[in-house]
């Protein structure tokens, strides 16, 4: 399988082929601070099947192992490396893949840590676009 993305800008673009070695929705906080959002969708390769191909992605080196890439211009999250954690592995954050819903995730990782209102989604009003505008 190959995939392609990049952020939001086009200032840095990506290539991962082979196989994905999971796709999860992650909760933890870390994830919540770095994004701003209250979760972040990982889809993993093996680090040799990834390729920066266009441009030099800023960094964020958090605890341990932990580094965070992301483009400086946009600011857009791209990928995420923790060698002592997922060795030989690039967590990337599968919406800024070109086609972000070819494949969907298969899990929910770290909920110890998921927003309390994040279990109730489906109880909340839904808008094809902003309401009212």
């Amino acid at each position: 399988m190959e995939m392609k993305g990049g952020c939001r800008c086009g200032a840095i673009r990506y290539e991962a082929k082979g196989d994905i070695a999971h796709h999860a929705l992650c909760h933890c906080r870390d994830c919540q601070m770095a994004s701003g959002a209250p979760m972040v969708a990982w889809l993993a390769v093996g680090s040799d099947n990834f390729t920066v191909t266009k441009g030099e992605p800023a960094s964020y080196h958090g605890a341990g192992a932990s580094v965070r890439y992301f483009c400086a211009n946009c600011g857009t999250p791209l990928y995420f490396v923790n060698e002592d954690m997922l060795p030989d592995i690039v967590d990337i954050n599968s919406v800024t893949l070109d086609e972000p819903d070819a494949n969907a995730p298969g899990a929910q990782i770290q909920v110890a840590e998921r927003r309390e209102w994040m279990t109730r989604l489906g109880e909340m009003p839904e808008f094809e676009r902003f309401p009212g505008g």
